[in-house]
């Protein structure tokens, strides 16, 4: 009887680790997010300018809701205005025109109502690549089941897009064009290889025109801003690795690829120790 007990017990807590360890598993973003000091969250239609948080980096994001935020869009139009002001705010940031991030989520999510942007609030198809650590969702895409990365709102997902182009070498002449010359990007974005339609730029163009997507970027023109980055030229700076630093966080926060750094510090895995001194560099935006 003793020994049937043991067996029944010994089971049970079998079974309650797998379940323990799946959850852990799909459940590491909401994980970081508790440990997060909380210092406001984005305010749709309002502006992500408008948003109080922490200002120790130049262009930062405000912090993780810590739950997924759906969003019911019914139209494009109302895609353009949901997302116009995230846009720009990444125009500022990384120097990539609002009227082309805004035609490709546009063209790429559906306009906000294809199922993998419904359940990931993914707008961009950006699959889990290495040294994604956040939560993901498998979709059929190219091939059948593949993992795609999930976003809490949003405005990660067009993060994600920003650092995508901007830390990648082949779409580094993109950023010798002014901010507002939204046919070379679209002309350009295909050239570098970003998809596989011929009839990409055109599709991207003729959006941009219908809706005046352009006219987003000429707002942030006005602001005092020209040209974008120069080929090559860097700022060089390093971080000293602290308890809770990941690649992905670090990747996040400078707006720098995982690969890229892994690349810079000759970094086997994703392993970091604590007093580490990593170095980064990442294109300058004036």
């Amino acid at each position: 009887m003793i020994s049937r007990f043991l067996v029944f017990t010994c089971s049970m807590l079998l079974l309650a680790g797998c379940g323990a360890k799946k959850r852990t598993t799909r459940n590491t973003q909401a994980k970081r997010v508790a440990t997060t000091k909380r210092v406001g969250v984005y305010a749709p239609n309002k502006g992500i300018e408008n948003t109080k948080f922490n200002k120790s980096e130049l262009y930062p994001l405000p912090a993780d809701p810590g739950y997924f935020k759906k969003f019911a869009i019914s139209s494009t139009a109302q895609y353009i205005t949901e997302f116009s002001k995230i846009a720009q705010y990444e125009m500022r940031a990384f120097g990539i025109p609002a009227s082309i991030t805004l035609a490709q989520g546009i063209l790429e999510s559906g306009s906000g109502k294809g199922a993998l942007t419904q359940k990931t609030n993914n707008h961009f198809g950006i699959k889990c690549h290495t040294g994604w650590e956040g939560e993901f969702d498998f979709h059929d895409d190219d091939e059948k089941g593949e993992c795609f990365r999930k976003y809490n709102h949003p405005m990660f997902s067009f993060r994600d897009h920003s650092i995508f182009l901007a830390s990648r070498s082949r779409y580094r002449f993109l950023f010798n064009y002014r901010r507002d010359a939204y046919k070379k990007w679209a002309y350009g974005l295909r050239e570098a290889g970003y998809a596989t339609d011929k009839q990409y730029p055109q599709k991207l163009i003729a959006l941009i025109e219908r809706y005046n997507l352009d006219s987003y970027d000429q707002e942030v023109v006005k602001g005092g801003l020209g040209t974008v980055r120069k080929t090559k030229s860097y700022d060089v700076f390093t971080h000293v690795v602290a308890k809770g630093d990941t690649l992905y966080g670090l990747s996040r926060k400078y707006g720098v690829s995982v690969d890229e750094i892994k690349k810079l510090n000759s970094l086997k895995n994703n392993d970091l120790a604590i007093g580490q001194v990593i170095n980064l560099r990442k294109l300058k935006t004036r």
